[in-house]
């Protein structure tokens, strides 16, 4: 239950609705418990009038146990009629029944909505710490499993801040009314009526505990399910290309064999469960008729035992029967609820490595950007990725970084972005360190195109806009221009209103990459980090994309990850990287004369354009 108390915070920020649900959930079973004890009243009222003398002294002396209200009501019923009594007790008891109902209905009106609040802030609360948190949480995480608990997991909680919170008061606020008057009426029998609950309750301990530990596991499963769905579903182009669609399919029904198994023995856990609630529960009926029969026969005439009585405790016992056998169900909800909430919880206490320094500066940056000896080890492999990396950046400085696949490139852009830290060494903006400067502030005035092209299913216009929300559509078609992709789009059936699919699936490579290039390019910032971003085009479209992009980089710092060589493009610096290593560094001229790994590149780069064309 310890990991449930996360959801106090909640419960304190909408207390009303909480403590006008309790007021509600007491009222509506004060009301109702009342109706008993009316029906027990006519029941005797109703056998007075056919039995002796004797039976109508304990209709009327009977009602000395009963609520104040009921005793007023009984007494006024003194000098009426018997048929205008009965008549009059079914207008009460019907009053009865619509106050109880209008007070049931504000009940589900707080508590109910309480509960919704809570789940659209604890989705909100999970989103916004999933977006906080760094790469390296994403790579030991899948996406199905981070899915199921902002979905399934927060679902399960809401059933316990909801329906289980509401019919666990409403179980307190019924056996605390019910004992009360049941005490007050008989002893005897309450003790009769009840003496079955303490097996009740040992049987909700021992099974509930049973059902906790399957509901974890259920939602293990759950979360494996979610993960092999989602990525069936983004990788089905190489299922379908590969013909293993069987062999997924079987793969999915091992692990769906796994969840229904396990779904099933839960389920046979709860079969057993509530007819066995309900067992007890006619047990204590069948012993309250007996005894208060019993009692009946042997004090003929006395009003301390009376059929009406009887009919009030079955009715009490009957107004229990739900919120008893509700116990189970509630227990199971809220076990079900502590399991997911502690998955939840493994995740929102987990603090993101990269984050703001308390001190954190806002800087205009202008392009300046300096390496001091860096040193980069990934976390979760160990991989020594840059090795005492050190360059000097300057303003409008165009940097080119080309190496074989491996050899650090891509982790320059991740360490420019602050995706990670490095290990040792400095990364420097203008003088200040990276670790200095507040994320949005840096990653604001960076344009990335990542090597690994995302899009979302929107439309093309929306998706380059996604760089510069409050950019003109004039400004959305000058940077499409820019990266060659303007023609392409205006031959599209809706133009820049076309809807490109999930992940752009109705693009090609090429054309992903452009829109990618026309987002970065639309922001305007100073610094613009392009990773491997025209590997999907043909070499006369890179052509005109590089020609396009050395008129819009000037004055801005531009670095440009790629395995291939841009001869065209006039680098102030082009640098080679070799296992992680700064291997060779000068402009094109300079490296070719080196006739060193860079102009090896360069003469392979030749023959094989060569053997295209």
């Amino acid at each position: 239950m310890t990991q449930l108390s996360t959801l106090n915070k909640y419960f304190w920020k909408y207390k009303w609705y909480f403590f006008l649900g309790i007021l509600f959930v007491v009222l509506t079973n004060y009301f109702r418990i009342l109706a008993p004890q009316i029906t027990g009243y006519v029941v005797n009222t109703v056998v007075s009038s056919i039995s002796t003398s004797g039976n109508h002294i304990a209709a009327s002396q009977s009602a000395k146990n009963y609520d104040v209200i009921v005793r007023a009501v009984v007494t006024s019923f003194d000098t009426l009629s018997f048929n205008k009594k009965i008549l009059f007790a079914g207008i009460i008891l019907l009053l009865l029944a619509v106050i109880s109902g209008i007070f049931m209905f504000l009940m589900r009106q707080t508590i109910i909505v309480m509960s919704r609040h809570i789940e659209f802030a604890q989705k909100n609360e999970i989103f916004a710490h999933y977006q906080k948190l760094d790469t390296a949480f994403y790579k030991l995480h899948s996406t199905g499993d981070l899915m199921n608990r902002i979905s399934e997991d927060v679902s399960r909680v809401r059933m316990y801040t909801g329906p289980a919170l509401m019919y666990f008061i409403n179980l307190a606020a019924v056996i605390g009314f019910s004992i009360f008057f049941m005490f007050k009426s008989d002893v005897k029998l309450t003790i009769v009526a009840l003496c079955p609950l303490p097996i009740l309750a040992f049987t909700i301990y021992f099974v509930n505990t049973i059902i906790n530990k399957k509901s974890e596991r259920i939602q293990s499963l759950l979360s494996d399910l979610t993960t092999n769905a989602q990525e069936s579903y983004s990788g089905i182009r190489v299922i379908k290309s590969f013909v293993q669609e069987q062999a997924m399919l079987r793969f999915f029904k091992n692990n769906s064999e796994s969840y229904r198994a396990n779904a099933l023995s839960l389920a046979k856990t709860e079969a057993v469960y509530f007819p066995s609630m309900a067992l007890l529960i006619g047990l204590s009926t069948l012993l309250t008729i007996l005894v208060g029969a019993l009692d009946v026969v042997h004090h003929p005439g006395n009003p301390e035992y009376s059929v009406g009585k009887i009919a009030e405790f079955v009715l009490y016992i009957q107004m229990l029967t739900f919120p008893v056998s509700a116990i189970g169900w509630t227990a199971s909800m809220t076990q079900r609820a502590v399991a997911s909430q502690r998955r939840i919880n493994e995740f929102l206490l987990i603090n993101p490595a990269i984050k703001n320094k308390t001190a954190a500066v806002v800087q205009k940056l202008t392009g300046n950007i300096s390496f001091k000896d860096v040193n980069f080890i990934y976390p979760n492999t160990g991989i020594h990725a840059v090795k005492n990396f050190t360059l000097q950046i300057n303003k409008g400085d165009k940097i080119a970084i080309v190496g074989r696949t491996g050899s650090g490139k891509t982790t320059i852009a991740q360490l420019l972005l602050r995706m990670y830290d490095a290990q040792q060494g400095q990364l420097l903006y203008d003088g200040i360190a990276v670790q200095d400067l507040k994320l949005e502030n840096l990653r604001g005035q960076i344009s990335y195109v990542p090597q690994d092209v995302f899009l979302f299913s929107d439309s093309i216009k929306n998706n380059i806009l996604f760089g510069n929300a409050g950019a003109t559509f004039k400004e959305v078609e000058e940077a499409a221009s820019a990266a060659n992709i303007y023609k392409e789009i205006s031959e599209f059936e809706d133009k820049f209103e076309t809807m490109v699919g999930e992940r752009g699936v109705t693009l090609s490579g090429g054309q992903k990459q452009r829109i990618s290039i026309a987002r970065a390019l639309i922001k305007k910032p100073e610094i613009v980090i392009f990773d491997d971003c025209l590997s999907a085009v043909d070499a006369r479209t890179e052509k005109t994309i590089i020609t396009n992009l050395y008129q819009y980089l000037q004055k801005r710092t531009a670095i440009i990850i790629t395995h291939r060589i841009f001869s065209l493009f006039n680098f102030d610096k082009i640098i080679v990287m070799e296992e992680g290593q700064i291997a060779e560094m000068g402009n094109h001229q300079q490296l070719m004369q080196l006739n060193g790994l860079y102009a090896e590149m360069y003469q392979k780069q030749q023959q094989s354009d060569e053997g295209l064309i």
